[in-house]
């Protein structure tokens, strides 16, 4: 997965996901390790973790732009 300009961020970086949970409610937390030993986290809504069918060792896209990170599995 090789990153993308199509979204006008500059920060873009390919990792794999280690963990997702939920609190039961709406929202959900996904931590991805990006460069080795680097791990960040996104947090997003239950539906869109289910949507994208997010589970650990997926391989996705770290968008940061602003104060927001997205998440994107081709």
């Amino acid at each position: 997965m090789e990153p993308s300009l199509q979204h006008g961020a500059r920060n873009d970086l390919v990792g794999e996901v280690v963990e997702v949970k939920s609190d039961g409610g709406v929202m959900s937390q996904a931590k991805v390790r990006v460069q080795g030993e680097f791990v960040l986290s996104s947090v997003m809504t239950k539906e869109s973790v289910d949507a994208m069918k997010l589970q650990p060792g997926d391989q996705v896209r770290v968008i940061a732009k602003a104060v927001n990170v997205l998440l994107v599995k081709d």
